[in-house]
């Protein structure tokens, strides 16, 4: 289906975004791009957007998850699909699927009370991360080493009063060395992996990690792949852990994935690749891979 129309709904244009547009418009294939602040939906109306594919691009959650929710109900397959950003945009969600799967991930607890969070703190040992259940690039992500710090956090998130602050998501801090590893998943492959490295304990290349390129051994294509099918397949980074022995675990997966940092080292073209799948869902209506 080369003549697919391919909408890309975005929130605006960055690196990723310019990179996948010229990866389209290089094979010729129509694209509309659909900026996610001028974009409105009639509901139970007509066809919400005149594609046969659209590939999700935009920054704020609650957009895209209501726009994909609304293009899938239209017909209109979407990459990645609604129930996949439902899954991977918080962070509970994720961890309970990964869990349910068999998934290794860091040990982690949920309270609803700053009572019960401190004793989940407190039974998980010192230090723990503490982060929002719906958030990226380590923003209000906190690492707790004692419970002088753990009361004060827990008191000003009552205080903020956001109801994602009323959730906590309490888990442990894995002693890693100095990097992490970020896998990209696309359909049934693992197509690159890159170490994320920082002097701080977050290493996300937004928050000024270095990137450098990562085999993708036999292990790190198990997991994320696994981590992959866990949460409904499709376009995915995978954040890994190392623990000090090695042993490897998933910490996130990530469904609006940023790799401008990542085809330089990697020489992998993932652009290209996003490109071939979103081809491959408009042919097939539905995202197809991991999945399966």
């Amino acid at each position: 289906m080369s003549s697919a129309r391919v909408g890309i709904l975005l929130s605006q244009v960055r690196v990723e975004e310019k990179m996948l547009i010229e990866a389209f418009r290089s094979r010729d294939i129509q694209t509309e791009i659909f900026d996610d602040r001028k974009v409105i939906f009639e509901l139970g109306g007509p066809r919400p957007l005149p594609v046969d594919v659209a590939l999700e691009r935009c920054i704020n959650h609650s957009r895209a998850l209501f726009a994909l929710r609304i293009l899938s109900d239209a017909g209109i397959p979407c990459v990645n699909d609604y129930h996949v950003a439902l899954t991977c945009g918080n962070k509970i969600e994720t961890t309970s699927v990964l869990a349910a799967a068999g998934v290794p991930q860091p040990r982690c607890y949920v309270a609803f009370t700053p009572d019960s969070a401190l004793e989940a703190i407190e039974r998980l040992g010192y230090p723990v991360v503490l982060k929002p259940s719906v958030g990226s690039w380590g923003r209000l992500v906190a690492k707790v080493n004692d419970r002088e710090s753990a009361e004060a956090l827990l008191e000003h998130k009552e205080v903020l009063g956001s109801y994602h602050h009323s959730i906590f998501y309490i888990q442990e801090f894995v002693k890693k060395p100095g990097r992490d590893i970020r896998s990209f998943v696309i359909g049934d492959r693992t197509v690159a992996a890159i170490y994320r490295y920082a002097d701080h304990w977050i290493t996300n290349t937004a928050r000024g990690g270095r990137a450098e390129n990562c085999p993708v051994t036999p292990e790190i294509d198990r997991l994320s792949l696994a981590a992959a099918r866990a949460v409904g397949g499709g376009v995915l980074a995978i954040d890994l852990l190392e623990r000090p022995d090695g042993t490897l675990l998933v910490n996130e997966v990530n469904y609006t994935m940023e790799f401008r940092n990542s085809v330089p080292v990697t020489g992998v073209p993932i652009p290209d690749l996003v490109v071939d799948y979103v081809l491959d869902v408009a042919r097939n209506g539905v995202a197809t891979g991991a999945a399966a």
